[in-house]
């Protein structure tokens, strides 16, 4: 199946779906699910596939054992391509639009500590910031948790703390409503900026893989 495009009636499905999140709506409606979201959804990552490795497209059902929404069903769809533990490439339909990334969307333990010693390493840390630079110039924003404070062990002063204080660091673009996303050129956009993003999932991947 070639990606020709999400259409509309995908965002709208989201829309929908914020409104009455039940079982009942989603078996009136699995069918627009399957032919609106998932299918266009499988085409793009296939396409994308042969450059970045295959994509995890995520199920559509909320794990709810240990929350309070208890809600059946994710509002949106995200598919990721990973290179290292929770580093990679990220793309997601839902009712505000599409939006891309890629990054790194978790760290604890070892890898958290190895996250920050790169980051606070003189070359390494200055290497991050440069790529982070780069990435706001070119039209991303730079997301991700962040402490409030400076993390046990560095000084508040210290030359790159911002950089520091960050506990996942993640480059990020939505195109919202904007036409493209209803259009095959949807493939080329997503697969431009995923090139963009490479450096940062690089940098991030070499230091926790």
């Amino acid at each position: 199946m070639d990606f020709t495009g999400f259409p509309a009636s995908a965002l709208d499905f989201y829309d929908d779906l914020e409104v009455d999140n039940s079982k009942s709506f989603w078996e009136a409606h699995k069918r627009v699910y399957a032919e609106q979201v998932r299918a266009p959804m499988e085409a793009l990552t296939e396409a994308l596939a042969r450059e970045f490795g295959e994509a995890k497209i995520f199920r559509p059902y909320r794990d709810v054992r240990f929350a309070k929404d208890k809600t059946p069903y994710k509002t949106h769809q995200g598919a990721f391509v990973g290179v290292a533990p929770a580093t990679g490439w990220y793309i997601e339909v839902a009712a505000p639009g599409v939006r891309v990334g890629g990054g790194m969307y978790e760290a604890s333990g070892e890898r958290l500590a190895a996250l920050r010693e790169a980051m606070a390493d003189e070359k390494r840390g200055k290497k991050l910031a440069q790529i982070l630079r780069k990435l706001e110039r070119e039209g991303f924003e730079i997301d991700g948790e962040r402490l409030k404070t400076a993390p046990r062990g560095y000084e508040k002063d210290h030359p790159r703390i911002e950089l520091l204080r960050m506990k996942t660091v993640l480059g990020m673009r939505s195109y919202g409503f904007e036409p493209i996303i209803h259009t095959p050129e949807l493939l080329d956009q997503v697969r431009a900026d995923w090139r963009t993003l490479r450096p940062l999932v690089n940098w991030l991947g070499d230091i926790v893989a």
